[in-house]
């Protein structure tokens, strides 16, 4: 859009202008920027098969945990370290244990922490529980060694003794386990299942990414090594290790790519407590009735197995649809052909080029700048001024505050100079001004008025207007009407009304009567009404002049001393003109 100010681009509106240069290295860049975005969308619509439509993977996974560990106490083995988890496709194994033996319901000491110290019994409360207490005080205070006391409370006694975790592991062996992962697909929208057990399965392999990418068996060291993870340190506190699946279907030639992959979940290093771990008991009963348990708190790894996938299959739909959104690259809607002409991007990087990357004084940037962007004023709010003496044309707002000729407005226009035969019978003429070698092909010795009489310029009456603080030419009639109160020149001197070139170029009968028959062949000037038409024809003519535009005929302001010029050489029947019509 074209500059402005804050509060003026708040009230106007920016639309888009086309300028056309005929230049080998904008059209280089233009053509570089087509194929850059056709080799995107060839790109998209056959690696990323934006032809097909998609659905999205429904799955199931199903895993089985194998390996044996000893330890001093017992063997482990599969029923021992594998815990099948609450959450959807997860599995836990045991990597480290701390275990309490032959739990009985009785009193014991509890275990010191800091809010369980006591030195009295009423330093415990009968029947409170603490948040990391093992069990209900009794009100008393009972020695848990030699030289600590602590509460005592009714639980599982005794109490768990151990807080933190053995190094290294217990289980650290765990690290040879394997794990078998069946997974199940099924895509509703094609009705297409597939699992990921290959036909030609073989129970004695071990996933490798680079040997054996597609077998199901996979080690538990592997998995964490591939998640850039060490087994023995995980092994002590545990973790969260998600195993992904990934399948890429593509029906049109029923075949569909699996690839597996491994991250850690848990951040060990931002979580205050890292690792993962929870209790569970044994129970059982001894001879006597007594029941009896053993506590394990187990630390270990969990695997989320975490399944993603898409199926695709050709579609006329789609692939209709994606060329339709391809055509938002060239930012066309109108035609097929100017999409490979004038896109989007194209215009986009050349325009950025232009007008920030050139010199801020480039005579380029300021062409393209003055042809690209222009401002629309609200006609019936404005009026355009153009001086003898000033190669601009002026643009003043409405409402007047005080005479035409002393209100301030700025520059909109710089008048350039062309052929006036061109300005009399081309029906779009070039910009022009009064130059000093402007000629017609006419002779210099074309009448003005071509034998009918001409009325004369009352002197008497002008010089009578000398009074007039606005009037610097001295030719200028007096008027109320401020919009009207404006002269040919913003400084004094002579009149242009004086000018040779104001009687040839808009007094001039022959001339203005080419100019309407050029248009209208058969008009008939002979009438009554022909002054009229000659009257509007020489102001039109003025305007085409001095302000070098058709454009702002409407709202153009002719100057007192030209208007009454006109009129009194083509004046209307009865006297009564109207005028520039102001608000």
């Amino acid at each position: 859009m074209g500059a402005c100010g804050f509060p003026e681009c708040l009230g106007s509106y920016s639309s888009s202008k086309d300028v056309d240069y005929q230049s080998h290295k904008y059209a280089f860049c233009k053509w570089i920027c087509h194929l850059a975005v056709v080799v995107y969308v060839g790109y998209t619509l056959l690696f990323d098969k934006r032809y097909q439509e998609k659905d999205s993977v429904i799955s199931s996974v199903h895993t089985k945990v194998k390996g044996v560990a000893q330890t001093d106490k017992w063997i482990w083995d599969t029923a021992e370290y594998t815990i099948p988890m609450q959450g959807v496709d997860s599995f836990f194994v045991i990597t480290n244990v701390i275990i309490t033996e032959n739990q009985v319901q009785s009193r014991c000491a509890e275990y010191p922490f800091a809010n369980n110290f006591c030195s009295s019994d009423s330093s415990c409360i009968k029947d409170s529980v603490d948040q990391q207490s093992n069990g209900i005080r009794t009100g008393r205070c009972v020695k848990y060694n030699a030289t600590v006391k602590t509460c005592e409370i009714i639980a599982w006694c005794p109490v768990e003794s151990e807080k933190t975790a053995p190094v290294p592991a217990v289980l650290e062996s765990a690290e040879n386990f394997t794990v078998l992962i069946k997974n199940n697909i099924h895509f509703p929208k094609f009705d297409y299942t597939r699992q990921n057990i290959p036909q030609n399965f073989n129970a004695s392999c071990t996933f490798n990414k680079k040997t054996s990418p597609l077998c199901p068996i996979f080690r538990l060291g592997d998995i964490l090594q591939a998640a850039n993870q060490n087994f023995s340190e995980m092994a002590v506190e545990g973790g969260i290790i998600g195993i992904e699946i990934n399948w890429d279907c593509n029906l049109d030639f029923n075949r569909c790519s699996l690839q597996y992959g491994f991250r850690r979940l848990d951040d060990k290093s931002t979580s205050k407590q890292p690792g993962f771990n929870f209790r569970f008991a044994k129970h059982y009963k001894q001879s006597n009735g007594v029941e009896q348990r053993t506590l394990i708190k187990a630390y270990g790894i969990r695997f989320d197995v975490l399944v993603f996938g898409t199926a695709g299959r050709f579609d006329f739909i789609e692939l209709m649809m994606y060329i339709g959104s391809m055509i938002s690259y060239f930012g066309l809607v109108r035609d097929l052909f100017i999409m490979f002409m004038e896109p989007l991007l194209a215009t986009f990087v050349i325009d950025f080029y232009i007008t920030y990357c050139s010199c801020c004084k480039s005579p380029v940037r300021i062409y393209h700048y003055k042809k690209k962007y222009e401002t629309v004023q609200n006609p019936r709010r404005v009026m355009y001024v153009s001086h003898v003496d000033k190669p601009h044309v002026v643009l003043i707002k409405e409402p007047l505050k005080t005479s035409l000729q002393d209100a301030e407005g700025k520059v909109v226009e710089v008048r350039t100079c062309t052929n006036l035969w061109d300005s009399l019978f081309r029906s779009h003429p070039e910009k022009f001004s009064d130059c000093v070698d402007c000629c017609t092909h006419r002779s210099n010795k074309d009448s003005v008025t071509n034998g009918y009489d001409m009325q004369p310029f009352h002197r008497e009456m002008a010089s009578s207007q000398a009074h007039l603080l606005w009037c610097h030419c001295g030719e200028c009639q007096n008027t109320n009407k401020r919009h009207e109160q404006l002269c040919c020149r913003s400084k004094e001197g002579e009149c242009i009304t004086t000018s040779p070139l104001f009687e040839r170029l808009v007094l001039s009968r022959d001339n203005l009567r080419d100019i309407l028959l050029y248009k209208e062949p058969f008009l008939d000037l002979n009438n009554m009404n022909a002054n009229d038409k000659l009257r509007r024809c020489a102001f039109k003519q003025y305007i085409r002049w001095r302000f070098g535009s058709f454009d702002l005929e409407d709202r153009a302001v002719i100057p007192s001393c030209c208007r009454w010029k006109i009129r009194n050489i083509y004046p209307k029947c009865g006297g009564n003109y109207t005028g520039f019509k102001a608000i």
